[in-house]
């Protein structure tokens, strides 16, 4: 019998149950089930419907066994950065989405006890308002850190709800700035000084018998069902990342939501001219993620919800193609981050009013492309390589008038593969996993405590 594996895919705007085979060879897919997602509103705060989440979870699993049966195993990936706090067995809501502007007060409480160049020199981790470490400190700094006995990053709780097994996964760890770039696990010393409880960040039995502080992607978990639950890299960036079938390491794009722009390197790079250029080192399967965020799909997503809403994104891409407003702006400013009308904020950045709905959307998709240039040659000369192409993946991949500004703008030859890279790489680290001897991923040599 044909061995079926499951991809839990779950962006900030939908999510995705993609099964996958391998036949003559070849890892085929389908999708199964896919669902809205987004955040919600309450008390001012932006908050994601975590119960949700775990109903099309399990929803999604439902209608995968219903068409094919027997699942091998299953994996869920998510965004970084975000999480779940638990008591015991009880959630602690509400949980919050990263957009949320709750960390505005914790952000410079955290830089007095430890500054950012400090922070950075540890883990090598960009700065981003969201990043976990100023999350948990706006926690701590609300009270509802007290007694607290976990917190779990959103794919790992997800899978906890399935399997009764609770861990941190390395990569996803990773984006939320305190791990260590040299050891990779969490820093001690961080945790410390910031007064974080540490029971929060010990390690966690595992079925095989070892407790990891950190486990590797291709780490199982138990059962759901009778359906194997295994760890891929849940930070979606890094399944997507081996999702993309490169030649050579080459510099990508995941383009979604989000922007991830970047390249896989042996080890961190946590100079000086990195952080001065806000650049991140993430994990990846046994190698590291030198990347930069970039606002990507989410400025013209807002602009077609409050511009067109029911306009057809092809009509929307012709119109920005052929039309003459060639002003940009800096698609990375904060001011884009959550505005309540992207319209408003690129009015304000502009100073020059566009005239029509496509002139936006060309401004969009052009600062975006000058985003890109610029960050690859951050990179190359970050990096001390040159390059002469450029993978694109993602929804943003689709879009061959962003590509042709892209490879205006970097000087590359860009490679859009408009593929699910994200599923994809989910289900490349089940498959190797299970078709191993050893039955999960080498943890290569990650200790099982804070440095």
């Amino acid at each position: 019998m044909q061995k079926v594996f499951l991809a839990i895919d779950i962006g900030a705007s939908s999510g995705r149950h993609i099964a996958g085979w391998k036949e003559n060879g070849e890892l085929k897919t389908e999708e199964v089930y896919r669902f809205p997602n987004g955040v919600t509103e309450a008390d001012g705060h932006l908050t994601w419907d975590i119960s949700a989440f775990l109903g099309h979870v399990k929803a999604g699993i439902a209608a995968a066994k219903e068409k094919f049966g027997q699942i091998e195993s299953l994996s869920v990936d998510t965004w970084g950065v975000d999480y779940v706090l638990l008591r015991g067995e009880e959630e602690v809501l509400p949980v919050y989405a990263y957009r949320d502007s709750r960390t505005e007060t914790a952000i410079p409480a955290v830089h007095e006890k430890m500054p950012f160049a400090e922070l950075y020199r540890r883990t090598g981790i960009q700065f981003q308002p969201f990043n976990t470490v100023y999350q948990l400190y706006a926690d701590k700094l609300a009270g509802r850190l007290e007694g607290v006995t976990d917190f779990l990053m959103i794919p790992e709780y997800l899978m906890y709800k399935l399997c009764g097994v609770k861990t941190h996964e390395y990569t996803n760890a990773t984006t939320g700035g305190m791990v260590s770039a040299e050891t990779g696990t969490f820093d001690a010393e961080i945790i410390r000084t910031l007064g974080l409880p540490e029971q929060l960040f010990r390690a966690y039995d595992l079925p095989d018998g070892t407790a990891m502080q950190l486990a590797q992607p291709g780490t199982f978990l138990g059962y759901y069902e009778g359906i194997k639950v295994v760890l891929c890299a849940t930070h979606d960036t890094g399944s997507a990342v081996e999702g993309i079938p490169m030649e050579e390491d080459t510099p990508y794009i995941s383009s979604g939501t989000w922007s991830l722009l970047g390249v896989k390197t042996p080890k961190p790079l946590a100079d000086e001219a990195s952080r001065r250029g806000n650049w991140s080192n993430e994990g990846g399967v046994g190698y590291n993620r030198y990347q930069k965020n970039i606002m990507g799909m989410w400025l013209v997503n807002r602009l077609r919800d409050e511009l067109c809403p029911e306009k057809p994104w092809g009509e929307i891409v012709a119109e920005a193609e052929t039309g003459q407003f060639d002003f940009t702006v800096d698609a990375n400013d904060e001011a884009f981050l959550a505005p309540a009308s992207m319209k408003a904020a690129f009015d304000q950045a502009l100073g020059t009013k566009p005239q029509t709905a496509a002139d936006y959307f060309r401004c969009a998709y052009r600062s975006l492309a000058a985003s890109y240039g610029e960050a690859l040659r951050e990179l190359e000369q970050n990096t001390g390589r040159t390059y002469d192409r450029i993978y694109i993946v993602g929804g943003g991949a689709k879009n061959a008038f962003l590509n042709r500004l892209t490879e205006e703008a970097s000087g590359k030859k860009v490679i859009a593969l408009p593929i699910e890279a994200t599923a994809l790489g989910n289900l490349k680290i089940q498959t190797e996993t299970l078709s191993g001897p050893s039955g999960h991923f080498p943890r290569r040599g990650r200790q099982k405590g804070a440095n």
